[in-house]
C-alpha cells in the first residue's frame, strides 16, 4: 500500500476509490468527492470485503478509502488488502472501535490514517489532502549516495563468515546511518538473524516459493528489523523440506533492495557461486573470509579465480579471521605467497569476546568494542567502505607478481613448501 512508488504509474489509475458500509458515510464521500473534482461513483457500498475482490480484477487507485466497522480481524484483513492494492496506494481506513493500539498497528501495517465514524466533513477532507500530499510527494529522487551490495563468503565451513557479516551490518547501521538490508542465504542453517537474538519469520522461504509477490511491500513486510537502520531476511526451513529455486527470487529480492535501502549485506554461501553465479553479477565488493590453514589456503585460490572469472567488478577484500596466537598452521607471509597477495585484514580469536556475543545476542563487532577484535572489525568496515569511496572495480588478479604461471595445480603444489619442516625430516628418515 505504502510501498516504494514506482514512476509511470500515475496516468493508468484512478485517483481515488471508496468502500463504505453505512449511508451516512456513503453520502459524506460522496460530497467531498465531488468537491474534490473526483467521481463520485467511486464510492462504493461495501466494506473490506468488497474492496479485496474488487481490487484483484482492477487496478489500485491512487487513494483507497476503506470501511473496517464489518471486520472480525482488522490486521488480518488489512494484509488480505495489501495483497491485491498496487505499491504506490494511499490507505485510509475508518471503524468504529476506538482503540490507540489498534490504531498503532493499522499504521505499522501501512495504512496512511484510521477515522473513526461517525466522521464528519472536515475530517474527511483533511484526511485526504494529507493522502493526496504523500501520494504526491516525490519518492523517486535520486539518492545521495549510491547503492552498496556487498557478499561475505567463507572458504571454509566454520572460519566465521556469517559473524562477519552480521558484524558488517551492523556496523554500516550503526556508525554510518546507512539505512542496511541483511540477507541471509542459507536458507536450512543460516544464523543472522540468531546472531541477534531474533526470530527470522517466513519472510525468505515465502519469497523463494512466491517470487511472483516480491515487491517494495512485500520486502517491507517480511523483513524483520533489528534496528531503526537495519533489517534481516533470514530463514530456518525445515531440513525435509528442500527448497527448489533457480535463483531468481534472490535476484528479485536484491532488486528490491536496491530500492529500499543504501547498502545490501549478503551472507552467501561458497555454494551458491556454483548453482547461482548472477547473484555475483552487480555486487560491489566481496568479503573473502578465510583462515591460515592448508585447506582455507586452496579454496582462497579457488575462489579468487571464480571472481576474477564471473564478478570482475567486484573489489575483493581478503580477511583472514579467527587468528589463534602463537604460530597457525600456516604463517600469514606463507598464505599471501600462495593466494598471491595480502591478506588484508587480521581478526585474532577471542573466546571470550566470542562467548560473550552469543550469550548477549550481538553481533561480535557490537560486543568486542575497545579490543584488538573491535579494532580489527573497524578496520574491516574501513577496507569495505574506502574499496566504494575509491571506485575501484578493477578484478580480483591479486597484487603480487605471479611466478610460476597460472595454473592452479601449479599452486597446489606449492602447499609442500608450506608444510612443517619435521615432515620433511620424517620423509628423510624413511627414505634412509
Amino acid at each position: 500500500m505504502n510501498a516504494p512508488w514506482k514512476p509511470g504509474m500515475n496516468g493508468q489509475r484512478d485517483p481515488f476509490h471508496a468502500f463504505v458500509c453505512d449511508d451516512h458515510s456513503y453520502d459524506v464521500l460522496r460530497a467531498v468527492a465531488s468537491e474534490l473534482g473526483w467521481a463520485p461513483e467511486k464510492v462504493n457500498k461495501g466494506g473490506m470485503r468488497n474492496a479485496v475482490q474488487s481490487l484483484s480484477i482492477t487496478a489500485s487507485p491512487q487513494i483507497l478509502f476503506v470501511d473496517m466497522s464489518e471486520s472480525g480481524d482488522p490486521l488480518n484483513d488489512i494484509n488480505s488488502l495489501a495483497e491485491v492494492c498496487e505499491p504506490g496506494t494511499v490507505v485510509i481506513a475508518a471503524g468504529q472501535v476506538n482503540d490507540v493500539r489498534l490504531y498503532r498497528d493499522l499504521v505499522a501495517s501501512g495504512i496512511q490514517d484510521y477515522l473513526l465514524k461517525p466522521f464528519g466533513a472536515d475530517q474527511l477532507r483533511d484526511a485526504l489532502a494529507q493522502a493526496q500530499a504523500v501520494f504526491m510527494a516525490p519518492r523517486d529522487a535520486a539518492p545521495e549516495r549510491p547503492h552498496m551490495t556487498t557478499a561475505v563468503i567463507g572458504t571454509r565451513g566454520g572460519v566465521g563468515a556469517s559473524s562477519l557479516a552480521t558484524s558488517l551490518a551492523w556496523m554500516l547501521s550503526d556508525k554510518h546511518k546507512r539505512p542496511t538490508a541483511l540477507l541471509d542465504l542459507d536458507v536450512h542453517f543460516g544464523t543472522n538473524a540468531l546472531a541477534m537474538d531474533l526470530e527470522p519469520g517466513r519472510g525468505l522461504t515465502d519469497a523463494i516459493e512466491n517470487p511472483s509477490r516480491i515487491d517494495g511491500l512485500f520486502i517491507e513486510r517480511a523483513m524483520v528489523r533489528a534496528s531503526d537502520t537495519l533489517a534481516i531476511l533470514s530463514a530456518e526451513a525445515p531440513i525435509n523440506q528442500p527448497m527448489m529455486t533457480d535463483g531468481g527470487a534472490f535476484y528479485q529480492l536484491l532488486e528490491e533492495f536496491r530500492a529500499a535501502f543504501e547498502c545490501s549485506v549478503i551472507d552467501l554461501p561458497r555454494g551458491m557461486l556454483i548453482q547461482h553465479p548472477h547473484l555475483m553479477g552487480d555486487v560491489n565488493v566481496t568479503l573473502v573470509v578465510t583462515e591460515l590453514t592448508l585447506a582455507s589456503a586452496r579454496d582462497t585460490i579457488r575462489i579468487l579465480s571464480w571472481l576474477k572469472s564471473n564478478a570482475p567488478q567486484s573489489r575483493v577484500i581478503v580477511v583472514a579471521n579467527r587468528v589463534h596466537p602463537g604460530a597457525p598452521e600456516i604463517s600469514r607471509k606463507d598464505f599471501e605467497q600462495s593466494i598471491e597477495r595480502k591478506v588484508d585484514v587480521l581478526i585474532p580469536f577471542d573466546l571470550r569476546i566470542a562467548a560473550q556475543a552469543a550469550k548477549l545476542g550481538k553481533t561480535l563487532a557490537e560486543t568486542a568494542k575497545g579490543s584488538k577484535v573491535g579494532a580489527a572489525c573497524t578496520a574491516m568496515l574501513d577496507a569495505v567502505m574506502g574499496a566504494i569511496d575509491d571506485g575501484d572495480t578493477a578484478p580480483a588478479n591479486g597484487k603480487a607478481a605471479r611466478k610460476k604461471g597460472d595454473s592452479l595445480l601449479g599452486k597446489i603444489g606449492d602447499f609442500r613448501s608450506m608444510l612443517p619442516a619435521r615432515r620433511k625430516d620424517k620423509t628423510t628418515a624413511l627414505e634412509d
